[in-house]
C-alpha cells in the first residue's frame, strides 16, 4: 500500500484516520481475494471428484439397476451444472502441434480483488517442460475515479505470483501494461479482437493461460478463438463419461 505524500492532510488525526481507511480497505481487498480463491478451488475440486466417481460407475456398470442409474444420472445432471458456467473460471485443455495446454476461462466478471485471486490461482499452476503462466487481461469496469490506479496496482500481483506474460485488453488496462516489467509484456490492444490476433500464435504446449475480464470488455470472444483454433482435449476420463 502506497500513499503519495501530497494527498496525505496536514492535520494528525485526519492523516491517521486516511491510513487507517486505507488499511481497512487493504485487509477487505485481501479477504474477498481470498474467498474468491478458495471458491474457485472448491469448484474446481468437485469437478474432478464427479468425473471420477461418474468414470467409475460407469466402468462398474452401476447403470444396469435402475436405482443405481438414478444415482449416476443426478451425479451426470450436478457435473454438467457445474460445468454450464462459462467464463467462471472452467478448465479446459486444449491441443497444440507440440502437445497440451490449459485453459482458465474467467472472462464472465473481473474486480481488483477477484483478479489477484485469478492471478494467484495462475501462479500455483503447473506448467509444462518450456511452458508459461499466461494472463489474458481484460479491463475492469464501473470502479470510478480510482480505474487506473486499481489497474496499475495488479503489477504487483502479477510479479508477486510469477505470471510470464501478461496480455493487455482496454483503455483501462493500458495503465497495467506501462506498470509491468518490460519482460512481462505479452501483447496490448485497444478491444479483445485485437488482441486476438496477438494471444493465438503466442500459445504454446506446457502453457496454462487464464483469460479474464468484466463481461463488458468482451474477452469470451477470445476463449472461443483458442478453442477454434486449438482442439479441446478430451481425457480418459471424459471419454468414459460421455459413454
Amino acid at each position: 500500500m502506497t500513499l503519495a505524500v501530497d494527498s496525505l492532510p496536514t492535520d494528525l488525526a485526519a492523516a491517521h484516520a486516511m491510513i487507517i481507511a486505507k488499511h481497512e480497505a487493504l485487509l477487505a481487498a485481501e479477504a474477498r481475494a481470498s474467498a474468491a480463491e478458495s471458491e474457485a478451488e472448491h469448484r474446481a475440486l468437485l469437478i474432478e471428484k464427479l468425473k471420477y466417481t461418474i468414470a467409475k460407475l460407469r466402468r462398474e456398470k452401476f447403470g444396469q439397476s435402475s436405482e443405481r442409474g438414478a444415482i449416476l444420472e443426478q451425479l451426470e445432471l450436478a457435473l454438467a451444472e457445474l460445468q454450464a458456467a462459462p467464463g467462471r473460471g472452467a478448465p479446459i485443455t486444449i491441443e497444440l502441434s507440440g502437445g497440451l495446454a490449459l485453459l482458465l476461462d474467467e472472462s464472465y466478471n473481473a474486480n481488483p480483488a477477484s483478479v489477484e485471486a485469478a492471478l494467484a490461482v495462475l501462479g500455483r499452476s503447473v506448467i509444462g517442460p518450456q511452458g508459461r503462466r499466461i494472463a489474458v487481461l481484460g479491463d475492469m469496469l464501473e470502479l470510478g475515479p480510482t480505474g487506473l490506479d486499481l489497474h496499475r496496482g495488479l503489477a504487483d500481483a502479477v510479479v508477486a505470483n510469477d505470471i510470464d506474460l501478461v496480455f493487455c485488453c482496454g483503455p483501462m488496462m493500458h495503465a497495467l501494461w506501462h506498470a509491468l516489467p518490460a519482460n512481462r509484456r505479452g501483447g496490448y490492444a485497444e478491444d479483445s479482437a485485437a488482441l486476438e490476433a496477438q494471444v493465438l500464435p503466442a500459445i504454446r504446449a506446457g502453457d496454462v493461460v487464464m483469460v479474464k475480464g468484466s463481461l463488458g470488455s468482451h474477452m469470451a470472444p477470445i476463449v472461443k478463438a483458442l478453442q477454434r483454433a486449438y482442439p479441446r482435449y478430451e481425457t480418459m476420463a471424459n471419454a468414459s463419461v460421455q459413454g
